[in-house]
């Protein structure tokens, strides 16, 4: 019945938010009538779900109905507690130092100080200067709501007052909301710059919550990636590899683990999937969570990859961070601009089984609350007008076509597109933009796209779709006002073309997993990825591989005859010549052509997955001519080789051939990664395609 009302007040808004004006339902073959009614039904299938999550199978909390009670712990400290859990912070510094739940006294790291439990940080510099790190610390602090119902909490720190030399110069509130009959709390802060403040660069935003190591022990950050973890000891005695984050397990405290790499950024996940992620303890068997409702407050867009749970035990929650991209993907405030931006809200969800019930239960009912939280997004209790309601926010339909004569002659729907709304910029600037909201989905199979919840302000349409190279973007800017619901109608993509293909090397997704990926070696292997090929890319010291298999020439690629996924190797990295020195590589793509148009030109559409402090050079049947015939100058910060990551920032280049480069019968391009002073920079290839003259 409830459903049913709610389906009521649902009609009633989208009458407001223009579901039903005409102009809609004269999109034809069912057009957005059918998407708003399958929005719908899936809506309210969502809101029964809601109802009846807290009392999932095997749960040994139910629902309370104990209203939520405020109490001043001595001097600093004050405890929020609804009967569930009770949750004490520091005051006014506004620091998580204790969570109580389910018999456990204090779920975080006991041993650690007060200060070194939950909080908030912030990696910063002035321009030039070192990197500065700033735990976030208030230094006032106010109640915001208390009732039985909710209870929100702010902690502020003034930046025009501040002393401390390490704190960031930013006005910043820190809120805690505990809700009745919810199993967890929520957290987000607000980052204010008011104009005329000095010019800094801000690297990093993020939540630490460090656990008890003697109880959390396994971790899930997905269904295909959980596992028991190493102990914070192991990595003290264990053997140093490479880099300091990449420790061999040599005499963990579990002997199962020994002979294991562990590596925190082999754990990393991108932006759209991290939704979910945390650690259980097995006695008693409770489950910690980190849970993300939308993606609209973190930078650079859906396949931005970063950290989220690792060794200590340690769960992230990572707003803004240069991982994956440099410093590119980096803050960066001049001339004493005005800036605002809410991070968050995000959920610490708790939950517990029964001793004798499957462990498992509890990734599974995280999951289920994370669809929920999702759902119910924008959330409707926050106590702030720096966050809009459903009501104040607008909506965008459409549907995105591609026309690429060399492949149809018809239109093609832009099939499970990633469409967005990012500040305004050049095509693709999406991925580097870092101080906006972003507002993302992925099309359906036709192109049909819907974006939901969007912020009041002047956007960009962005979108790119899988199997086509380049970067779409609306020709106008997009303003949403409160209320509103814009139909964009039909958007045509041209992607970057020049002629007919005469060969292609990889598949246009924006990462380097199609091609080959070779064995980690026996000695340096994760076991979570040992038959898991999908995340092989994700073990240690595969950039050695390369020598492995080519130890004396470079790799050569033969058109027509090679096969990608077992010829074409993932990274284009250097050479190990000995004592630490290295030397560039050239590889080469060998390729016939029956003729050469001497009247016309070609074209080489070289799209990059991840580049890392490189230079690619392109010649064209001659290796030793200087200048080469393209370079891309040195480029790139994504470290992605050495970070296992399959990709990072997107590059295309659209390289002019003129037909005097070529020659009828037998050709050479060379590709040389010019830059060699360490084993991490390289490139990894997203797709390159010769295109020949353009046909009339």
């Amino acid at each position: 019945m409830l459903c049913l009302v709610r389906l009521g007040y649902f009609l009633a808004a989208g009458v407001k938010m223009g579901y039903w004006q005409p102009q809609w339902r004269s999109l034809g073959r069912g057009g957005w009538r059918g998407a708003a009614v399958v929005h719908l039904l899936l809506w309210c299938s969502c809101i029964v779900r809601s109802e009846t999550t807290q009392n999932f199978p095997g749960s040994s909390k139910p629902k309370s109905s104990v209203g939520v009670q405020l109490r001043l712990q001595g001097s600093g400290q004050m405890l929020i507690d609804n009967g569930l859990l009770q949750l004490t912070l520091s005051v006014p510094d506004g620091n998580v130092i204790g969570i109580q739940y389910n018999g456990v006294d204090n779920l975080l790291e006991i041993l650690n100080e007060e200060s070194n439990r939950g909080y908030w940080d912030v990696v910063w510099n002035l321009p030039g200067d070192p990197i500065k790190y700033d735990r976030i610390q208030g230094t006032t602090y106010k109640i915001v709501t208390q009732n039985e119902d909710q209870i929100e909490l702010s902690f502020v720190r003034n930046g025009s007052a501040l002393t401390n030399q390490t704190a960031v110069p930013l006005n910043i509130d820190k809120r805690y909301i505990v809700r009745r009959g919810c199993s967890g709390f929520y957290t987000y802060a607000i980052f204010d710059r008011p104009e005329g403040w000095p010019d800094i660069e801000m690297d990093q935003v993020r939540i630490v919550y460090k656990l008890q190591n003697e109880k959390f022990h396994f971790m899930a950050l997905s269904d295909d990636r959980q596992r028991v973890m190493p102990m914070p000891e192991d990595r003290v005695t264990g053997q140093p590899l490479a880099y300091p984050e990449a420790v061999l397990l040599t005499n963990p405290i579990n002997p199962e683990l020994r002979g294991e790499v562990d590596d925190k950024y082999q754990y990393s996940c991108e932006n759209q999937y991290n939704r979910v992620h945390g650690w259980i303890s097995g006695d008693p068997p409770v489950g910690f969570w980190m849970i993300t409702p939308s993606n609209e407050f973190r930078t650079a867009g859906p396949v931005k990859q970063d950290l989220t749970s690792h060794v200590g035990p340690i769960t992230l929650s990572m707003f803004v961070s240069t991982h994956y991209a440099g410093k590119e993907v980096g803050m960066k405030f001049n001339g004493g601009e005005p800036w605002k931006k809410v991070f968050g809200p995000v959920l610490v969800y708790l939950n517990s089984v029964a001793p004798e019930e499957d462990l498992s239960n509890l990734w599974q009912n995280a999951k289920e609350q994370m669809y929920v939280e999702s759902e119910t997004w924008p959330y409707n209790f926050i106590e702030s007008e720096d966050f809009p309601s459903s009501e104040e926010r607008g909506m965008v339909v459409g549907q995105l076509l591609v026309r690429d004569r060399y492949i149809t002659e018809k239109y093609m729907w832009g099939g499970f597109a990633y469409v967005g709304l990012a500040s305004p910029g050049e095509a693709g600037s999406w991925q580097r933009e870092n101080k906006g909201y972003q507002f993302w989905c992925r099309a359906d199979r036709k192109g049909n796209f819907v974006i939901n919840n969007i912020r009041a302000g002047d956007y960009n349409l962005y979108g790119w779709v899988p199997g086509i190279i380049g970067d779409y973007k609306y020709e106008g800017n997009v303003t949403i006002t409160p209320g509103s619901a814009i139909n964009l109608g039909i958007l045509i993509y041209n992607p970057p073309r020049h002629g007919p293909t005469l060969w292609e090397i990889g598949v246009p997704d924006r990462t380097a997993s199609e091609f080959y990926v070779p064995e980690p070696y026996p000695t340096l292997m994760n076991n979570l990825y040992t038959n898991n090929k999908q995340y092989r890319f994700r073990q240690y010291g595969l950039w050695e591989r390369y020598a492995d298999l080519y130890p004396e020439n470079d790799l050569v690629f033969h058109v027509g005859v090679d096969d990608h996924r077992k010829d074409w190797f993932f990274a284009h990295v250097t050479r190990n010549l000995y004592n630490y020195t290295f030397t560039a590589t050239t590889w080469k793509i060998e390729f016939e052509l029956k003729r050469v148009h001497k009247t016309a030109g070609y074209v080489l559409q070289l799209a990059l997955a991840s580049v890392t402090e490189s230079d690619l050079q392109v010649r064209f049947n001659d290796l030793s001519i200087e200048p080469p015939h393209f370079a891309t100058g040195k480029i790139g910060q994504d470290n992605a080789i050495a970070r296992h990551g399959i990709h990072g920032l997107y590059w295309l280049y659209s390289i002019p051939v003129p037909s005097s480069q070529l020659r009828s019968g037998s050709n050479t391009i060379f590709l040389t990664q010019a830059r060699a002073i360490n084993p991490y920079q390289g490139v990894m290839y997203d797709y390159i395609r010769l295109e020949g003259p353009p046909e009339s």
